[in-house]
């Protein structure tokens, strides 16, 4: 079980890893060993999340999902496969902390009796303004 946030958990079954060949540095050693790790989570098939979670998720992933709903990540930035592994989870973990926080809901509020002299006063001078530029008949 990986602890995403304080209230979810996942287990370890519902990701996938696989292991590719690392672009970048490593001498030798890079064209031998897959260092390179993709992570693959299905955000919509997912049992331990809970509904209102995952629809915050998908919100925040909207174009990063494949069609059947499968989150794609792929760790290559250090040489070995432990540390890049745990790049992975850690990606994974921020996107699920960014997703557990609640938007707050928005109150609707009166707008300020000064704020709206204000908004009048601008409309008065913006009218007067374009009054002033308007070709007035000449009487000869």
């Amino acid at each position: 079980m990986l602890e995403m946030t304080p209230t979810i958990s996942l287990h370890d079954a519902e990701l996938q890893f696989s292991f590719i060949r690392s672009p970048g540095p490593g001498g030798q050693n890079v064209n031998k060993v897959a260092t390179a790790v993709v992570l693959r989570f299905n955000v919509q098939a997912s049992p331990s999340l809970p509904e209102d979670f995952r629809a915050r998720l998908l919100n925040i992933l909207n174009n990063k999902l494949t069609t059947q709903g499968d989150l794609i990540i792929k760790a290559s930035r250090f040489r070995t496969q432990e540390r890049n592994k745990q790049d992975a989870i850690e990606r994974l973990r921020e996107l699920f902390q960014r997703a557990a926080i609640k938007p707050k809901k928005r109150k609707k509020t009166k707008p300020t009796f000064t704020s709206t002299q204000r908004r009048l006063d601008s409309k008065k001078l913006h009218a007067k303004t374009k009054s002033l530029r308007q070709n007035k008949p000449h009487h000869d």
